[in-house]
């Protein structure tokens, strides 16, 4: 169970990681499900250039795609996010917290170095 969590995680974050990826979220979130032409019109990039990042976000679970006729469309699934998002928070915090204690440290020992 934890690999399989593990796993989806990694596909998440690495479909994340590019930003053209990014911006089809985006577009996704702001203008809801799009057709394949819709989805890559703004783009400087071909057709299938933009099917492979589509391939990519599909198989991260982030977007769906049904087919109906001929038109292919996409819509965003909050899933994957909504995983990566608790996962940065928790990280977060704990971060948070330990460079709070570092801070405390460090002028607690600035404090100490004036008095000597």
């Amino acid at each position: 169970m934890v690999n399989l969590q593990q796993e989806r995680l990694s596909r998440t974050f690495g479909a994340l990681s590019d930003p053209t990826r990014r911006a089809l979220i985006a577009r996704l979130q702001r203008d809801g499900a799009l057709s394949m032409s819709e989805l890559a019109a703004p783009f400087a990039i071909s057709l299938p250039a933009v099917m492979k990042h589509l391939d990519l976000l599909s198989e991260a679970g982030i977007v769906l795609r049904t087919k109906e006729g001929r038109v292919v469309t996409f819509r965003l699934t909050p899933q994957p996010l909504e995983a990566a998002a608790l996962w940065l928070d928790r990280h977060a915090t704990f971060w948070s917290d330990s460079l709070d204690r570092l801070e405390l440290r460090a002028a607690a020992k600035k404090r100490k170095a004036k008095r000597t």
